[in-house]
């Protein structure tokens, strides 16, 4: 069963198709519900491909069919407290999937001036899962704040590399984009299809027991 959020994405996406001849884009999904970054948006179509609403097309970045629907062969290609929502995990690790649902999972309020942004900053919090990044000193089950925006080499980023989600550090050589952990026991990442920046890290907390 969808949730009520879940199937308005759906909705949309369907209405998109049905008056255009194609599929929403993320920033478009992102900014017509209002989601704090095109995360939120990755995370809803993850959980409606996981639920069967959407299929995935093996083979094509952001290419998805949608089953339920009469348009079955459409391919889709898609100073002061700040409260920031938290939008489940990130793997800190090896890329992966993230099925968790997509309404946030809690919030935390934090001094935007501690981490140089405004009041109303459009700013994300994911948990982190994993040990890629303590080279970083960004540790299991922190919170890494990221604000949508373009990233300059060497920032980490909350990335979606060929469909999987991760937290690493953004990096060029020779013109092509790659991700880099902080760790090394991980390799670096070389997408094979895509790289979509969700997200550039502005800003962490640590709770301590």
């Amino acid at each position: 069963m969808l949730t009520d959020r879940q199937q308005a994405v759906l909705d949309f996406v369907r209405a998109q198709h049905e008056r255009l001849g194609l599929f929403p884009t993320l920033r478009e999904i992102q900014a017509h519900f209002g989601f704090a970054s095109p995360f939120a948006a990755t995370r809803h179509l993850q959980a409606l491909e996981k639920k069967g609403a959407l299929t995935r097309q093996p083979g094509k970045a952001r290419a998805f069919t949608l089953p339920a629907s009469r348009h079955s062969s459409a391919s889709w290609s898609g100073g002061g407290l700040l409260s920031i929502p938290v939008f489940g995990v990130i793997p800190a690790g090896l890329p992966a999937a993230n099925a968790q649902e997509i309404e946030p999972d809690e919030s935390v309020a934090v001094d935007a001036a501690s981490l140089g942004l405004r009041r109303n900053s459009r700013v994300f919090g994911l948990r982190v899962r994993g040990d890629s990044m303590i080279g970083a000193n960004i540790l299991e089950d922190d919170i890494v704040f990221l604000a949508p925006r373009e990233p300059t080499p060497g920032q980490i980023v909350a990335a979606l590399i060929d469909g999987e989600s991760t937290l690493k550090r953004f990096l060029h050589q020779r013109g092509r984009p790659f991700l880099r952990a902080e760790n090394p026991r991980y390799p670096d990442l070389l997408p094979a299809a895509e790289l979509i920046i969700q997200g550039v890290m502005v800003g962490l907390l640590r709770r301590t027991a």
